[in-house]
This record gives C-alpha cells, structure tokens and sequence, in this order.
C-alpha cells in the first residue's frame, strides 16, 4: 500500500520521513507550494507530483497533511477525482474524519491519525515521533490497513470515536499549552516579588521538572504534596487574600482538581471546609 501527502509542512515532512524510516511506502507529495512540495520530496527520497490528481492516482492512503481548516476544501476538490477504496486520513488533533462528508458515497475509508506530540520542524520533529503515543479514529470496520501502519513504526496507539475528538483535544491542550498559562501566572508573581525573569524561570526550573518527573513516574496521587493536600486552610487563604480577583478565580478553578486528587489520596481526610473555601 502506497502512501501519499496532501501537504508539505511540518506535519507531512515528518509522517514522510517517519513512514519510510520504518520501510513504509510513500509515494510522494503534493501542495500547492511546488518548492515545499519539492524539499519534501528530496527529503523522503520520495517523488514530487505536480498535481492533485497524480498523487491521488498514484496511492492507495492519503494522508491531508494541510492546516485544519483547508482539510475539508481538499476533500472537495478529492471528489472529482477517481477515489473509490481508498484510505483518506488527516492529522489534526481537534477534528474528526466526520470532515469527509459522503466518504459512504464515495466508497472511501476514512481516519484522523494524530500523535501526541507538538511538531514543530519539518527536518527534526521525526526524531521525537519515535517516543509518541498515537490515536486513530474513523471506519473500524476497514481499518486494518491503518493498524498496520501502527504496527510497522511500532508506537502505542489507541482508537478513540468521533464523538470523543473534541474532550481528546482538550486534554491535549491542557497537558501542553495550558501549562504554558500555569507557569506564566507563577512567572507572574514571583515577578511581582522582585524577580527577574530569567530569575523566576531559573528558581522555577527544579521545582517544574521534578514535579512534572514525579507526575508522570508516579501518578498525581503519589506526586501531590502543598497545602491543599495536607488542609492547609490559613495558607490557603492567606494566597486568596493576596491574589486580585481574577487570579482569586484561577487559583480556585485549578485548586478545585488539586483537590479532587486530595482527596484521593486522604479518603479518610475532612476536606469539606476546604472545599467550601475553593468554590
């Protein structure tokens, strides 16, 4: 089974590299940039088709490796072109092969395949691919073809519906760009107290790492410690009082799931006042 991309950016570069680094067949690509187009190409050690019809003609799975919002533009135009029995899949991480209207019409199988990972060079981010946990979403009744591809670069995978894509995605979210937010509000306010900040990102530095090691080693149950997990009411609310109003609201918002996991971790614990405190 041939493979070919719809799109040469970050994403298509590294699915091309990865797939043959694990003697998958790629085709080639297609965009409408013919220079990306091309260094993808060059790249894989793969061809350069000049039009979307080639490319289509020429493989069996076709990977849309375009930005979330030309996916469904590409599929239209996909239409006009001889498709029957092929696997039509895309990468993005929020939408689901539901973006492939009338796929049953066309006679088409159709997937979303997105690592869990952030790509963010066309000439690197497959190193990092090798270490990524995948999910597959789309027509399970067809979709051996798809598993195969997982089998051959060997990463942990999971099949997940289209029902589920949006919750998936914002979990991604949150375990990378949100924690972008949680470290800014600390960045914040350890600035507010004198700091540099270079000084507050090197004193937070230690103490990020090691949790985050923890978290992942260990569970959040086990890595919890602070004030919340030990009832720690006057420290608490000694940081509402010091926090403006809005940051009052955030700290309660994260605060709320910290203590879920208190909770937990202490079932014998009376986290009730707590609670009343963080709502």
């Amino acid at each position: 089974m041939k493979i070919g991309f719809i799109g040469a950016g970050k994403v298509g570069f590294s699915f091309g590299k990865y797939f043959t680094m694990h003697q998958l067949s790629v085709s080639g690509y297609y965009s409408r940039n013919p220079q990306s187009a091309q260094n993808a190409a060059e790249f894989t050690q793969t061809k350069k088709f000049d039009t979307l019809e080639a490319v289509i003609y020429e493989s069996d799975i076709l990977f849309l490796t375009v930005p979330d919002d030309a996916i469904a533009s590409v599929w239209e135009k996909m239409k006009q072109y001889p498709i029957a029995e092929k696997y039509i899949c895309h990468c993005s991480g929020a939408k689901s092969s539901s973006l492939f209207s009338e796929s049953d019409t066309y006679h088409v199988y159709t997937y979303s395949l997105h690592p869990i990972l952030a790509i963010s060079d066309c000439y690197e981010s497959y190193h990092q691919l090798t270490s990524a946990f995948f999910t597959m979403e789309g027509n399970e009744a067809h979709s051996q073809v798809m598993i195969d591809i997982m089998k051959a670069t060997g990463n942990p995978w999971k099949m997940i519906t289209a029902e589920q894509k949006p919750l998936y995605h914002a979990a991604c979210v949150a375990s990378s760009n949100l924690m972008v937010g949680l470290m800014e509000f600390s960045f914040h306010h350890l600035m507010a107290c004198g700091f540099t900040e270079e000084e507050a990102q090197n004193a937070f530095t230690p103490l990020a790492e090691k949790n985050l090691h923890q978290i992942m080693s260990q569970g959040t149950v086990s890595a919890l410690t602070g004030p919340i997990e030990r009832n720690d009411l006057d420290t608490v609310r000694l940081h509402l009082v010091h926090l403006n109003q809005e940051d009052v609201r955030f700290y309660q918002i994260v605060s709320q799931y910290v203590l879920s996991v208190a909770k937990r971790k202490h079932p014998d614990r009376d986290y009730g006042q707590m609670e009343e405190l963080l709502s």
